[in-house]
């Protein structure tokens, strides 16, 4: 069993929250602009995992978003294919029998709050890898951690981590906007992350989403875990991403404490729905509505 004293001590944020700000207003005021260039859009655009997890999602409208997708040639030769999408379980079995690019197809487990039982979890994986996910994205009970059940959360992202096996990624929720202040998203990045998580996202985006500051914790604590393990860890940023500015703000964040080498979809990823179009727009240089028509 992991000893978490042991562990928190040797694993902690360096930076108090007022050195995290000074850091990342420095980041952005010195390079961002250098960032904002076509290039780089054309980079997000293929870290982008297109999203759509709406009540009112269905096998009809996730069919459309997937031809499209599949149409990018033709409809917009200049833009690079996404990393991925990412729908509801029920929704997996209908993205893979109509993809026709080698995208990833992540889904959701636990979605949004993880107030169910490990069983549960463990079906709905199942289920998904099954139905032809590469990827999981499960929530941490945020609840548990809050608490110092970190145990419990270990267990369990162990217990997700050997049903996925080499069939899918794991990447694991932490919800940094409710867990109070950035040395717990450190904390719980490095937690979820030495429990097996190939990456740790920030966000369901049905919550309190999480800023610039957060993110910057969690690089600390990707690089701190994958340069003792040897073994490269991934980020994906989610919630609340609708505009380009956001997303290279994000980019440098992350490229300026993983090195630039990080900004590739197998370590870099963004999930988000209204942000493709925009991104898109700006790479043909006129406004478009084609994912969300």
């Amino acid at each position: 069993m992991l000893d978490f004293q042991k562990f928190f001590d040797k694993y902690k944020l360096n930076f108090t929250t007022e050195e995290i700000r000074r850091e990342v207003k420095h980041i952005i005021d010195h390079h961002y602009e250098n960032n904002d260039t076509i290039a780089n859009r054309k980079t997000l655009f293929e870290c982008l995992e297109i999203t759509s997890l709406k009540s009112t999602d269905n096998e009809e409208s996730i069919s459309e978003l997937v031809e499209k997708i599949n149409k990018m040639d033709e409809k917009l030769a200049e833009v690079p294919k996404p990393a991925g999408i990412c729908v509801y379980p029920s929704l997996v079995e209908t993205v893979r029998s109509l993809l026709t690019e080698e995208l990833s197809v992540s889904t959701v487990i636990g979605f949004p709050s993880s107030q169910t039982f490990t069983e549960v979890k463990i079906a709905e994986t199942m289920l998904a890898v099954k139905a032809g996910a590469t990827e999981i994205d499960m929530v941490m009970p945020v609840g548990k951690f809050l608490m110092g059940n970190y145990e419990e959360i270990y267990d369990e992202i162990q217990e997700i981590k050997a049903v996925c096996g080499d069939d899918a990624a794991l990447k694991v929720i932490i919800e940094a906007g409710l867990l109070g202040n950035y040395q717990n998203v450190f904390k719980a990045s490095a937690l979820v992350l030495e429990a097996g998580a190939d990456f740790v996202k920030s966000s369901t985006g049905k919550e309190c989403v999480s800023d610039l500051y957060s993110v910057f914790a969690m690089c600390e604590a990707i690089k701190a875990i994958s340069e003792d393990t040897g073994n490269p860890k991934g980020l994906k940023v989610a919630g609340g991403i609708k505009n380009t500015q956001d997303a290279l703000m994000y980019m440098c964040v992350a490229k300026e404490v993983l090195q630039e080498d990080f900004i590739n979809p197998d370590t870099f990823r963004i999930g988000a729905s209204s942000l493709a179009d925009n991104l898109a727009g700006e790479i043909v240089k006129k406004d478009i509505c084609y994912f969300s028509e």
